[in-house]
């Protein structure tokens, strides 16, 4: 196996694919937002990112051997909190710009910190008392604007779904960081997927869209987009420690802006722009206390 060191530049430039596909899937999902709910969305996400994975697993000799489990419990409720963020997450994007959707999701490192305190018994630091702040500060100036009631109760209801996505996605990641002893990457991610599958299957009896060719060739590539980002962001984390990613972590916001402006013709918000700089500073400097108490271990 190659060593986490050995090629770091490899693992940056998957780190960068990882967030083309990503905004690759978040696109999909709000082009077709009009038409197709939220739980069927959900469903062929899920679905069809199986298809990628279980090659990925396939590859490594990891599938079906890799996906036995000794915590279940553990796996369900990861696969649970996943799940509802990305119901949260697609509701989210359907509402709001894919950039404002995805500078929400860099809420989840300063949720996992608050998280890794309340949760896991780790020390309240300076670190994390600023990245509080700065991510709050930063919220308050993404959602201010929305306030107006000239704006309308749409884009309000994105930025509670937004966020209420990022409080879940770091739940799933704490639970991740338990389970992972015992458990493999294969299971983690084969399991949560197939939970997400048939929680949006049980959305079917509120009724799903008859979809047209073209609306079902963009739910498919929302599931090959967001298995294919699942897996160059595993390999990256192979080839590259994650402190040294961090900063490639800003370029994947380059991405939905570029979106939205040249697919939607949306332009980027001042309110964006404003809360831009204190939320990556506040995901910063979550960063750098996970840096900070890393150096300590490595000596």
């Amino acid at each position: 196996m190659d060593s986490i060191q050995e090629r770091p530049v490899l693992g940056i430039w998957l780190r960068i694919l990882s967030g083309v596909l990503f905004t690759g899937m978040l696109v999909c999902i709000k082009a077709v937002s009009d038409e197709v709910p939220v739980g069927q969305s959900v469903f062929f996400r899920s679905v069809f990112a199986l298809l990628p994975i279980v090659v990925f697993l396939i590859v490594r000799h990891e599938f079906p051997g890799g996906l036995a489990t000794r915590r279940p419990l553990g796996h369900a409720l990861r696969s649970g909190l996943g799940a509802a963020a990305m119901f949260a997450s697609f509701a989210a994007v359907a509402l709001l710009p894919v950039a404002e959707a995805t500078l929400l999701a860099q809420l989840t490192p300063v949720f996992m910190a608050v998280g890794g305190v309340l949760l896991l018994g780790e020390k309240f630091s300076f670190y994390r008392a600023g990245a509080i702040v700065l991510a709050l500060a930063g919220m308050a100036v993404l959602v201010f604007p929305g306030l107006d009631p000239r704006a309308g109760g749409g884009q309000m209801t994105g930025y509670a779904l937004g966020a209420l996505s990022a409080l879940l996605t770091a739940g799933a990641l704490l639970t991740v960081r338990r389970i992972s002893r015992t458990e493999t990457a294969a299971s983690i991610a084969f399991y949560f997927i197939l939970v997400s599958a048939l929680a949006g299957l049980a959305t079917l009896p509120w009724g799903w869209a008859p979809l047209t060719p073209t609306e079902f060739g963009i739910l498919v590539l929302s599931g090959l987009f967001g298995g294919a980002a699942h897996i160059a962001m595993t390999f990256a984390l192979r080839y590259a420690e994650a402190s040294r990613l961090a900063p490639f972590e800003y370029i994947a916001l380059v991405w939905p802006v570029l979106a939205d402006w040249l697919l939607f013709g949306l332009p980027i918000s001042s309110g964006f722009i404003l809360a831009l700089p204190l939320m990556l500073s506040g995901v910063g400097l979550a960063a750098l206390e996970g840096r900070r108490f890393k150096r300590p271990l490595q000596r």
